[in-house]
């Protein structure tokens, strides 16, 4: 395994992270107490996770990734080998069971203390906002369209205050930001800036992949410049980067067979795409899965690169990424594809 520190922290986090999101739903708690215990075998040593998965999500199943992971601490003790990280649901119509009130003081307590309880652990390690309160592109939006119903006050320095509050209980450690755009993301680091007291986004969990490199376009540079760590989600594309679609197949059990509205990355061009990655790692004898993730190791502002599987063997195979490296000929190819075919996936 490769480690690297989280921004602005001693905190060395392995270079994969487990990403945990079909736990409770796709996976059991048996599955999942698995797929942690060959994880840390293998030296990876930083879980993600949120309050509202698992994905999709439902009324009967928020938080049940939360309390699978609390059992497996309780089970096993490992809490001290693990770099944890959760998040809080904002406003959307598809998390209102769990809370309405978006970030105000009160949610953000409430919201910390429940993953607490639910996790069987005193601290989190890195606790994110899990996406705007504003109306902003994020989700698959490609442009900013301004939404003049949107009467978004700016509260970034309360939400602030509130997160700073709970690291000085010691209740979270550091603070995270996620689904952001270039101005969320600065408006963050300023204020921190400018009020010395409030604590620092250290990192940006955003998605990113073959088929998304939109981070690309102005977060990239936010990122080496201003040192906030990119966390990449969704870097297999919900699979679609194994090529196990390709040639209109739907295997059993696959996210996309299960769930057909998460087509985010299932689109003409991002077929078109995929096809031609795949006939790239195949020149090169490499899996497209291998390929596709080693990419995203690869770059520069990714501090962690979220995996996520549903079998055993997609998660053997996602951690052995880490020791794939790609030559020039490989990334000379990766890049002629994305300069014909640019982010179909955003």
């Amino acid at each position: 395994m490769r480690y690297t520190k989280l921004p602005h922290t001693d905190i060395e986090v392995s270079k994969i992270c487990l990403g945990t999101m079909t736990w409770g739903n796709q996976n059991t708690e048996a599955d999942g107490h698995g797929q942690m215990d060959y994880a840390l075998d293998q030296g990876v040593n930083f879980f993600d996770t949120a309050e509202l998965y698992s994905i999709p999500p439902h009324p009967d199943r928020h938080s049940n990734t939360e309390k699978i992971i609390g059992t497996w601490f309780k089970k096993t003790g490992n809490r001290d080998k693990v770099v944890l990280a959760s998040k809080i649901a904002g406003k959307a119509e598809f998390s209102k069971f769990i809370r309405t009130t978006g970030f105000n003081r009160e949610s953000i307590i409430d919201a910390v203390h429940a993953s607490l309880k639910r996790l069987q652990t005193d601290y989190i390690d890195l606790y994110q906002l899990h996406w705007p309160e504003r109306s902003t592109n994020f989700f698959g939006k490609r442009d900013y369209k301004h939404d003049i119903t949107d009467h978004w006050e700016d509260d970034i320095h309360q939400v602030l205050e509130t997160l700073r509050d709970l690291v000085q209980e010691g209740k979270i450690r550091h603070v995270g930001i996620s689904n952001e755009t270039p101005w969320g993301t600065m408006r963050f680091l300023e204020e921190s800036k400018v009020h010395a007291s409030l604590p620092r986004a250290i990192t940006i969990q955003n998605p990113y992949s073959l088929l998304n490199r939109i981070f690309e376009t102005g977060l990239s540079e936010i990122s080496m410049r201003e040192h906030i760590g990119l966390l990449a989600y969704s870097p297999m594309g919900f699979g679609v980067l194994s090529g196990k679609y390709l040639g209109g197949k739907l295997p059993e059990k696959s996210r996309i067979t299960l769930f057909p509205n998460y087509t985010r990355y299932s689109s003409e061009t991002a077929t078109n795409a995929t096809q031609k990655y795949y006939d790239l790692a195949q020149e090169h004898n490499l899996s497209l899965a291998q390929m596709s993730l080693a990419f995203v190791n690869s770059r520069p502002f990714v501090s962690s690169n979220i995996i996520g599987a549903t079998t055993m063997d997609q998660l053997k195979e996602n951690i052995a990424s880490i020791n794939v490296d790609l030559n020039d000929e490989v990334l000379m190819g990766i890049q002629a594809i994305h300069n014909e075919i640019p982010n179909p996936a955003p």
